[in-house]
């Protein structure tokens, strides 16, 4: 609950604006003046929830088996699978202390998407026993790559005023994924792979007030880790333009990138039972509706 305590003019000798505190003296409201540019108080909400739709291109890399035995192919170009699609995303925060400083995320998409294609070269995978299948070219292909992407995290702001919040924190990456391939024509194969890849990120920051109802936020996370046969990483960074012309909702368009990478031969890595290498990249524009609380 939010507790106003004062209300007064505030200046020194950089600027000076209106500014409405709680008990303990931290600012939660205002409007100040610096060098003629408006500010905002940049932590006046306990959380929001953000739905958006995502249109987003797509590229691929697979290669099914272990590691120099199988083909890595691109899944859009040689499987048949769309280049281009579009998800509604789903993700919101929750400040759970007085001082406003700690913040708790979670965020949710999912990618579901098929192809259908005669292929123009051999393509070899790796069966559940372990044997090598070669697929000839002329063959008629159809496939499936499923991703969901939940994703948990903890931010801290180690520097907030009234127009810039910056925090560094930890994220947490749950991605159930599910590959199939089934072949007819001079040989029948039907493989499916499915595991799942909990990755953790560290996590930077940083949210500008432009005007009281604009606002600039980026973030960037990255992981990178090997250990035995495994290797992965993510990249994930976002730029969005905010307009807030309410007080308890408003909109932003962002530009996302997310980047996965898994090198796996078995059970190296927790959780990660597969063979192959999977190249997964997102590049795209989300519009979306902020509603605060």
């Amino acid at each position: 609950m939010k507790k106003v305590l004062d209300m007064g003019i505030a200046g020194d000798e950089g600027g000076s604006g209106i500014l409405v505190a709680d008990k303990e003296g931290r600012p939660r409201i205002g409007l100040g003046l610096d060098e003629g540019i408006p500010s905002v108080v940049m932590v006046d909400e306990n959380g929001n929830v953000d739905v958006g739709y995502l249109i987003s291109g797509l590229n691929t890399d697979l290669e099914l088996g272990a590691k120099g035995l199988g083909v890595k192919v691109d899944a859009e170009e040689a499987l048949g699978m769309d280049t281009t699609t579009s998800v509604f995303k789903f993700k919101g925060f929750w400040r759970f202390t007085d001082n406003l400083k700690h913040k708790l995320g979670f965020e949710y998409s999912a990618y579901r998407r098929d192809g259908n294609r005669t292929i123009l070269e051999d393509f070899t995978i790796e069966d559940g026993q372990g044997n090598q299948i070669t697929i000839p070219a002329g063959s008629q292909v159809s496939s499936y790559f499923d991703l969901d992407i939940y994703k948990f995290s903890y931010n801290y702001s180690f520097f907030q005023d009234d127009r810039i919040d910056l925090s560094a924190g930890l994220g947490f990456y749950w991605m159930p994924i599910s590959i199939g391939v089934n072949a007819t024509g001079l040989i029948a194969v039907n493989e499916d792979e499915s595991f799942n890849a909990p990755l953790p990120t560290i996590a930077l920051r940083a949210d500008f007030a432009i005007t009281p109802k604009w606002f600039l936020r980026s973030s960037l996370e990255v992981f990178y880790l090997e250990i035995q046969n495994f290797k992965g990483s993510i990249y994930q960074s976002a730029v969005a333009l905010e307009y807030l012309p309410w007080k308890h909702v408003g909109f932003g368009l962002a530009f996302d990138t997310f980047n996965l990478n898994i090198e796996a031969d078995g059970e190296d890595y927790p959780e990660i039972d597969f063979k192959g290498e999977l190249n997964f990249n997102i590049t795209g524009l989300m519009l979306y509706m902020k509603m605060f609380f």
